[in-house]
């Protein structure tokens, strides 16, 4: 899936549209590809020297692609924006440098009215990089 289409479906933008590819998508599952950078403005400073991608940006490559995965299930008219409500069992098991190209795995666990409950993992080379349990909502814009 091209930046268009992704930005068809999420409304983040550079420089925090994160995801470069969508590999493939189910109703419940989505994977996605991230290629990080050494000019990318989260690892100038974090840290010189040894850049390290910062959990925080891991874990939002995992929101977005639960935001496109939600798209799906909204409308896509720019009534709704997806919004993440919470973040449980995040564990960070191995580093993510500049140069490195990962898969995020995203699986929609459970709907509860207009709550999603959701899991993503980040993998580097096929081994577990990140996980964490997250859930969404949908807000209206005007609700800021």
């Amino acid at each position: 899936m091209t930046a268009e289409k992704i930005e068809a479906a999420i409304p983040h933008r550079l420089p925090m549209r994160l995801l470069d590819e969508i590999v493939e998508q189910t109703e419940q599952t989505i994977v996605c590809k991230k290629s990080f950078h050494s000019d990318e403005f989260f690892v100038q400073g974090h840290f010189p020297g040894y850049p390290i991608v910062p959990g925080v940006i891991q874990c939002e490559c995992c929101l977005q692609a639960g935001a496109i995965l939600l798209s799906k299930q909204t409308p896509q008219d720019g009534s709704v924006v997806p919004v993440a409500t919470r973040m449980d069992n995040v564990k960070f098991k191995k580093m993510v440098r500049p140069g490195d190209t990962v898969e995020i795995h995203v699986t929609l666990n459970e709907q509860l009215s207009n709550a999603f409950y959701m899991t993503g993992k980040v993998m580097l080379d096929g081994k577990l990089a990140a996980r964490l349990d997250f859930a969404c909502s949908v807000a209206t814009p005007e609700e800021g």
